[in-house]
């Protein structure tokens, strides 16, 4: 990454020429200024080998370092301060001998006859040098004074002005107000506004009806989507697990709670440290644990052969470059195999941040969880009791969980002399259910006559949905029965449909009506190795129960085997529909071929299953995985404590509306600390233990840590609470630059993941170091600071080009306009259902399936089934859309979504002739169309002229908050209106050509 060609280097150069112009002074001025004219060419020029990194440095000469700088090695100095003749710095850059110039021709041209002025009159001046410009102390300056005829709303217009004024350039005049409005609305919660809005707020006359907007703004719950998309970019979210399985994941809780924390303005640094280690936060609540999961965010590779231990360390190595990028603005994974050669992190304080993180329990596709309810995280404010009730239900269950271990060993005590035993308890009475309805997404079930469902051939990951008729009045439900059984359609005669007749079988689901009922115990007659029945109801997709038979058993695979389910305790009946949901979710074709549903009112015997009594004659030290779990399962269904607390949580889940409980990854520390060593060159293989085992520490150039007040390494919790201290100077500039980014489409620092050496100097650094400030004075409050921008004058600028700025500031770096931005991917499909009338507010809950082109998946490694929803999951905000890392939904990745796979601090954008068309032709965008028309025509439904016009204004104002001009008005009607027939369905697609026309605007897609 520090390789620079010829051409990018002077392009780069260019633009640091330009930069140091606008930063107040030309090169040729009489002062020169380390940071701010020499510490660029150093940096560009000469710090990659002579710079921090000890292992690429050439003849022991360090420019960074005044010291160093100056020291005499017998041959002279590299510089002599007052002298550039004598340096020998000056001597090396000025050389026609190419054997001796610096730098070598090999690695780049020579430098500008500019750059070594600036050098000589720095030297001359005597050489000073400053610390770099990010690691100094964050200042509090006074905002400027206002020039006569002045006008500032607030102290970041006295900066920007000041800026303005040394150039001779003045501010932009105000933008008009539909366009300031759809600016705002884009900004605060990525939606459009409705046409009323629009006219409303263009006709309200009073002084402060801008402010009363961005108050609405900010406490509609959509704010803290639009700005909570910013940030899951940087957590690197995505609904899958990445590598060529890319299996599907539960991670919505934690972008629910980035989206509630958002909308509840958490103070920032609050915010950081629950998300770095809320787990290790005193007492920590379930909501600090789901924050935790922005490390969980991470890859998990699921293919054969993995070495848990390598993609553990990569995992680690994620992490300690995420939080990097994210909170420093520093690129500290260049450390991961060398010293940073530019910036002053060192090899070994790479892995005294790694250590920070190394204790971390979750190895690849292993880790903890913790239990969530959808909708839980949204319950409205005055819900506190409710809320406090559910969190206190939830930590009984957990506690009861924990200490089962204790009620388990006595439970199998008891249950000793059974073991041998052929009896058990009066089998259960079993009655066939009915079948009414039988439904899959590509096989078809039919129903026999003895009401079993007999499948076809399916498609990876099929669902079935098998729906029986009412139950007989006062019938109670105890246990189920499913018999999967032979038939001669079915591969080698079934029951299953892989080629040899097998099954894999993931998850059963069972529904008495709209209520999900608690399955507690799973047991059946047979289960292949390592694919325990239990795997039916742990609710985890990657686990699954099959039937396949080791060399030699007298089990037959292709004969009939049967799984019975038990509830907690039997239930009425209430004379509803029982559905049953089998799910099939390891990407294969192992599909259930035949099945049977039968119904008992007995909770069937939890210790009568021969697989569990083999069990439970093993001493437990020496059980397998598989039959620990199986006891576990067993013991649940008859631990009464347990049951209770689940049964009240599970009233209170009704009682509250919330959806069902999912297991979402959070991040939790190993008991025992392990030792961290030196990677050599990164390689997990190649631990430097000559060093011997390293603390977790941060890098010397920071200041200190701080001391624990006791005698434990410093944590994740410690680090976390350094970041967000008031001495350090990162963490503020990062954030406050990067929310500045989204608002102007540049941070005051360009390089906003890179505020190191060779990272851009900020365009007006004093109003950098005053907003930081400000958002520290101010509790870190985000609300406050996006209140600030803007209501300021500099945002509510026109974005107007004016050819006397062009000349002047030609990038607008000193902003005296504002600037056009494309919209983000997944605003772009927001703003076409808001214009569409179709947008469903709904917030948070797991992630949907909007329609998308055919043939997405046909070529990944592990195919996938596209469940296209129905009704209002159809419209969710683009942000909700189900992101698989392997394949990303194709609009979002046309319009420049990063695909996730590390962190992306700044999106790119693009500008491609596959973004027209997708706005012209992809099936959800002429869908959404179709709807601006219908609406267009049902508002407006007489056949003159002028319902035309009216119609034209409609689908513009809800594309564009914007009247048509009259220009505008003649094209659309002479280009698509001229032969339109009165038919309605063919004047619906004239009215949907008229649609697609605006939506594939620039204007439509831009912010303004």
């Amino acid at each position: 990454m520090h390789n620079y060609p010829a051409e990018k280097l002077a392009l780069a150069l260019q633009s640091c020429l330009l930069l140091t112009l606008l930063m107040g002074g030309a090169v040729a001025a009489d002062e020169v200024r380390f940071n701010r004219d020499v510490r660029p060419i150093l940096s560009n020029r000469c710090f990659r080998c002579h710079g921090p990194d000890e292992g690429n440095r050439q003849a022991d000469l360090r420019l960074d370092v005044r010291e160093h700088a100056l020291f005499d090695r017998g041959d002279g100095a590299a510089i002599v301060p007052g002298k550039p003749q004598e340096s020998l710095l000056i001597q090396r850059v000025t050389t026609h001998d190419d054997g001796l110039r610096m730098p070598p021709p090999d690695h780049a041209p020579p430098l500008a006859k500019s750059e070594i002025e600036t050098l000589q009159r720095w030297i001359d001046q005597g050489a000073q040098y400053d610390g770099h410009w990010s690691f100094l102390p964050i200042a509090n300056p006074q905002p400027p004074a206002l020039a006569a005829g002045e006008t500032a709303r607030n102290p970041i217009d006295h900066f920007v002005f000041a800026r303005l004024r040394e150039h001779g350039l003045k501010p932009s005049v105000e933008a008009d107000k539909r366009t300031l409005l759809r600016r705002v609305f884009l900004d605060l919660t990525g939606l459009l506004p409705t046409p009323e809005e629009a006219v409303q707020f263009e006709h309200d006359s009073r002084s402060d009806a801008y402010e009363a907007v961005v108050e609405q703004l900010l406490n509609s719950p959509h704010y803290g989507e639009r700005w909570g998309r910013h940030w899951l970019d940087q957590a690197r979210y995505a609904d899958s697990n990445g590598y060529t399985i890319d299996a599907e994941r539960v991670m919505w809780p934690y972008r629910d709670w980035v989206i509630r924390a958002l909308n509840a303005d958490m103070p920032f640094d609050q915010f950081t440290i629950e998300q770095l280690a809320g787990d290790l936060l005193p007492n920590a609540t379930r909501d600090q644990r789901i924050a935790s999961g922005f490390h969980r965010n991470t890859l998990i590779n699921q293919e054969g052969g993995v070495d848990p231990e390598q993609f553990r360390v990569e995992t680690v190595i994620d992490r300690v470059a995420t939080t990097g990028a994210v909170w420093l603005g520093l690129t500290v994974g260049c450390a991961q195999c060398h010293s940073h050669k530019y910036d002053p992190i060192s090899h070994q304080e790479f892995y005294r941040l790694f250590a920070f993180f190394n204790n971390c329990a979750d190895m690849n596709n292993v880790g903890p969880t913790a239990e969530v309810h959808e909708g839980e995280l949204f319950l409205p404010e005055d819900f506190a009791s409710e809320r406090a009730e559910l969190n206190d239900a939830i930590s009984s269950v957990e506690r009861l969980s924990a200490e089962s271990r204790t009620r388990r060993t006595a439970w199998e005590k008891s249950l000793a002399n059974r073991v041998g035993d052929d009896e058990t308890s009066k089998a259960a009475q079993w009655n066939v259910l009915s079948i009414s309805a039988a439904k899959a997404e590509a096989a078809k079930l039919t129903t026999l006559d003895d009401q079993s469902v007999l499948a076809t051939a399916g498609i990876p990951r099929e669902i079935y949905v098998i729906d029986t008729a009412p139950l007989a009045k006062g019938a109670k439900i105890g246990s189920f029965r499913l018999r999967f059984i032979p038939h001669e359609s079915l591969p080698k005669s079934g029951p299953g449909l892989a080629t040899n007749g097998n099954l894999v079988l993931t998850a059963v689901e069972a529904y008495l009506g709209d209520e999900r009922l608690p399955l507690v115990s799973a047991s059946a007659d047979h289960s292949q190795k390592d694919y325990s029945v239990a795997s039916l109801i742990d609710d985890e997709p990657g686990t699954g129960w099959a039937i396949n038979v080791q060399p030699g058993s007298t089990v037959q695979m292709n004969a009939e085997h049967t799984v019975v389910l038990t509830l907690g305790r039997a239930i009425d009946g209430g004379e509803q529909p029982l559905r049953f949901v089998l799910k099939h979710e390891l990407n294969n074709d192992y599909n259930v071929g035949r099945v049977q549903f039968s119904v008992s009112e007995d909770i069937a015997d939890p210790v009568s299953d021969p697989t569990f009594l083999a069990a439970l004659a093993i001493e437990e030290a020496d059980r397998s995985a598989e039959q620990r779990k199986l006891i576990n399962l067993k013991f649940d269904a008859v631990d009464q404590p347990l049951k209770d607390a689940r049964k009240r949580l599970d009233e209170l889940r009704v009682r509250l509306r919330l959806g069902p409980t999912v297991k979402t990854l959070v991040m939790q520390d190993v008991p025992a600390p392990r030792n961290t060593f030196l990677l050599k060159r990164g390689d997990f293989l190649q631990p430097d233990k000559e060093l011997g085992p390293l603390s977790a520490n941060v890098p010397q150039a920071f200041p200190e840590l701080g001391p624990r007040g006791d005698d434990r390494p410093f944590d994740r919790l410690d680090l976390a609470r350094w970041l967000v201290a008031r001495n350090h100077p990162l963490t503020a500039r990062v954030t406050v630059n990067r929310l500045w980014m989204h608002y102007f489409g540049r941070g005051l620092v360009e390089t906003e993941n890179d505020f190191g050496s060779q990272g851009s100097a900020p365009t007006h650094a004093e109003l950098l170091d005053w907003l930081a400030s400000n958002l520290m004075d101010h509790g870190w409050s985000l609300k406050t600071f996006h209140r600030l921008v803007v209501t300021s004058a500099t945002y509510r600028q026109a974005s107007l080009a004016r050819p006397d700025a062009a000349v002047v500031d030609p990038l607008n770096l000193l902003l005296a306009r504002q600037n056009r931005l494309r919209l983000d991917a997944e605003i772009v499909r927001d703003v076409a259902l808001c214009a569409a009338g179709k947008l469903e507010q709904k917030v948070g809950g797991p992630s949907v399936f909007p329609p998308q082109p055919e043939g997405v998946y046909a070529f990944t490694q592990n195919k996938k089934v596209w469940r296209t929803g129905t009704g209002k999951e159809r419209y969710r905000r683009g942000m909700y859309t189900m992101f698989y890392r392997s394949a990303p939904y194709p609009a979002l990745a046309t319009f420049d979504s990063p695909d996730f796979q590390s962190v992306c601090t700044r999106r790119q954008r693009s500008n491609t002739p596959l973004q027209a068309l997708t706005m012209a032709n992809d099936v959800a965008m002429y869908e959404l169309a179709q709807e601006l028309a219908a609406r267009a025509l049902a508002q407006h439904q007489s056949d003159d002229q002028a319902a035309e016009v009216k119609r034209i204004d409609t689908i513009f104002q809800r594309a564009l908050s914007r009247h048509p001009s009259s220009v505008e008005l003649r094209l659309i009607q002479n280009s698509f209106l001229q032969a339109s027939p009165a038919e309605p369905p063919e004047e619906l697609d004239a009215w949907s050509a008229v649609s697609r026309a605006v939506m594939n605007t620039d204007e439509f897609i831009t912010r303004e």
